[in-house]
């Protein structure tokens, strides 16, 4: 695996656009569970990777997070061959909508904490 987690340098302005022009449901999520590593891992905001920006990565666990927002409802076709790209890099994407990050914090705190508890378990 690269060291760099595939980082593409060639983004780095579109990237620092996105954190200055983030969503609600992206500052929400960023500011009550993901920065200062409140569930463990560090996470980055709007980091290039491959030919696309995440809206939050994990490197220590290739954890890409994306919110989605009413855009997506008709991209599903993009996000799907997005998401194969990243997974083809050796990362897992979660996606959330913004309804449920600004509705349902609770819910993704959850599921995050149970996928990252399972990602650290030792194999058994």
């Amino acid at each position: 695996m690269p060291f760099n987690q595939h980082y593409n340098k060639h983004l780095k302005a579109f990237a620092k656009n996105h954190r200055q022009g983030s969503t609600k449901a992206e500052i929400r999520l960023w500011c009550e569970l993901l920065n200062k590593g409140k569930l463990g891992v560090s996470f980055l905001r709007q980091r290039p990777v491959g030919n696309y920006i995440a809206d939050f990565l994990c490197k220590e666990l290739m954890l890409i997070i994306e919110v989605d927002g009413y855009s997506h409802n008709f991209k599903s076709d993009e996000d799907s061959a997005r998401d194969k790209v990243l997974s083809d890099l050796g990362f897992t994407v979660l996606r959330f909508s913004d309804n449920e990050v600004m509705h349902d914090l609770p819910n993704i705190q959850r599921t995050l904490e149970t996928w990252i508890a399972e990602k650290k378990a030792p194999n058994l």
